[in-house]
């Protein structure tokens, strides 16, 4: 690694110096470090009396040393944190505490006591001398084991790149195992190779830059293309220009199909959402005919939960959220079996009586969470594995709390069609939901049923509440903006089918998020409840309607 940081270092060395004796006729001898000294020894003991091109080339062989020491001599001094003790020229890395400086010897960082300002003299840097003095630090990192610090050291000299942080990329690249590493240089010398005054150069250049979603090359090509009041273009070679426009064709070409993966996945996710609210509406809807208002409420409840259990766990958050779902769960589904035994059952057949009565426990549960926990929304923190996103590229990223929420939402849906298909209670559903008075005659007890049945959709939505609590602030009002869409997505995919209401939920979910670019977010759900509307009049009873007895009853 030395090795290589020396061959390096030796290039900038050698470009620094043919520079400055560009500039100054008859420069000064240079402090050279003597090759049988101590390299730091020699550059604490030149760096006090040293002009800023003489620090340039001092901070470049110091790079080539390659030891932790020289790096954390070098950041000190780009920070502003190296001194010398005025009494002797003693050079210190300083750190200001109160009235004094916390003093360190840069040979060995150990501690050297404190001293006074008054009795420090700060070494001091310029633009040139800072600029090189970040490409001296970046030799470290292009030396360091780990790809993404070599990354992190690639992607900051492009930042600033000049001749020398060029010639500095050049130099490791042969050396450069990483294909993403390898990539990145490739970028920023062809971005490089654009200012070149060789006309092959530049057009080198823009074809090496040909599919790449940077955001600094799609400028950078816009710019060679543009032209100006007067008739003349940026780029005077019209090569030059053809190749460019070409570039961007196909850049422009690469982010409309991304774009378009993006909506897709942002569809899929609030589908994800939508089906998740929806799921447990079906399930009750479906088997007991009953429209529960309070459905919104129960996913609130489950919202709550989630804050409740992160108070219990402050210091496990990332593991709250695993205990909040089937804590959520068993909360809503007492809550829903309550519900049940209390006032539905008592409305059984009369539907207009079970919608009022649901939207009356919606307004009280909405009063109760406002006496517990205030009407103010609620801070719910998001666990550290699902914060951030998956970086596919420079125009696409996914959350990734929306990309778990699709899986949970299909495990959701996996484990919900697993119980109804292979349990009794699923049998005993499916029997009561296609003939209720032959499953009474055949001995279910169909009143169990409905509770259970109702406690399970209520549970879901309360599973439901907790994928919200990371999406959306947890408030009172929570389940009033999805208890319209969980309708939607029932009526459209098919009341009491499964299935239905998963592709039901998706494709709404997609539908929608197509139509906000083009007509806004508002707009998009009138478009989506008008074509609901002639939806429904075509197909009354949605994308996948129930058959046999089911359709019957």
């Amino acid at each position: 690694m030395q090795k290589l940081i020396r061959n390096i270092a030796v290039s900038l060395w050698l470009l620094l110096a043919g520079a400055a004796m560009a500039q100054q006729p008859a420069p000064e001898p240079a402090p050279v470090i003597e090759a049988a000294a101590d390299p730091m020894t020699a550059a604490l003991t030149a760096l006090p009396g040293a002009s800023y091109s003489d620090k340039q080339q001092l901070a470049v062989q110091l790079a080539a040393t390659g030891t932790p020491q020289a790096r954390a001599l070098l950041q000190a001094l780009l920070d502003g944190n190296l001194y010398a003790r005025t009494a002797d020229q003693r050079v210190f890395i300083g750190a200001s505490t109160d009235d004094v400086i916390a003093l360190t010897d840069p040979r060995t960082g150990q501690s050297a006591g404190t001293s006074s300002e008054d009795a420090l003299e700060k070494i001091g840097t310029n633009n040139a001398l800072r600029r090189a003095l970040r490409g001296a630090l970046a030799l470290f990192d292009l030396a360091n084991p780990d790809a993404g610090a070599r990354l992190a050291a690639v992607k900051e000299i492009l930042g600033g790149l000049d001749d020398t942080a060029a010639a500095m990329l050049r130099a490791r690249l042969p050396a450069e195992p990483d294909a993403t590493v390898r990539r990145e240089i490739n970028l920023g010398l062809a971005l490089h190779d654009l200012d070149s005054s060789e006309a092959p150069r530049r057009l080198a250049g823009v074809k090496a830059l040909v599919g790449s979603l940077n955001s600094d090359v799609y400028n950078r090509l816009k710019v060679l293309t543009e032209q100006g009041s007067d008739g003349s273009y940026t780029e005077p070679d019209e090569a030059i220009r053809s190749a460019a426009r070409a570039s961007l064709d196909s850049i422009e070409n690469r982010r409309v199909l991304y774009g378009g993966i993006e909506t897709l996945f942002f569809g899929l996710s609030l589908g994800s959402v939508l089906v998740l609210a929806a799921i447990g509406l079906s399930i009750t809807f479906g088997v007991m005919g009953i429209i529960n208002m309070a459905h919104g409420e129960l996913m609130m409840l489950g919202a709550y939960t989630t804050y409740v259990v992160q108070q219990a766990m402050p210091n496990h958050i990332g593991a709250s959220i695993i205990v909040a779902i089937p804590a959520a769960f068993i909360v809503s589904a007492l809550a829903g079996v309550a519900i049940e035994r209390g006032i539905v059952r008592f409305l059984y057949g009369r539907p207009l009586e079970t919608l009022l009565a649901t939207f009356g426990v919606s307004l009280v549960l909405q009063q109760v969470v406002r006496d517990v926990f205030s009407a103010n929304n609620r801070p719910i923190e998001t666990p550290a594995w699902l914060a951030g996103s998956l970086q596919i590229n420079e125009v696409l990223s996914i959350t990734w709390v929306r990309l778990y929420i699709v899986f949970f939402t299909l495990a959701v849906f996996a484990l919900l069609l697993l119980v109804l298909k292979r349990t009794r209670l699923g049998l005993e559903v499916r029997a009561v939901s296609q003939n209720r008075p032959m499953a009474r005659a055949m001995g279910i007890r169909t009143e169990w049923v409905d509770a259970m049945t109702f406690g399970l959709g209520s549970g879901i939505a309360g599973v439901a509440g907790v994928a919200l609590s990371q999406l959306t602030n947890v408030g009172p009002n929570l389940g009033q903006s999805y208890i319209v869409d969980s309708f939607m997505v029932v009526v459209f995919g098919g009341v009491a089918n499964l299935w239905g209401t998963l592709v039901g939920g998706l494709s709404l979910g997609v539908f929608n998020k197509i139509l906000e670019p083009f007509a806004g977010a508002v707009l998009a759900k009138i478009l989506m409840l008008v074509f609901l509307i002639l939806f429904i009049q075509r197909r009354p009873r949605g994308l996948f309607p129930q058959k046999g007895r089911a359709a019957e009853g």
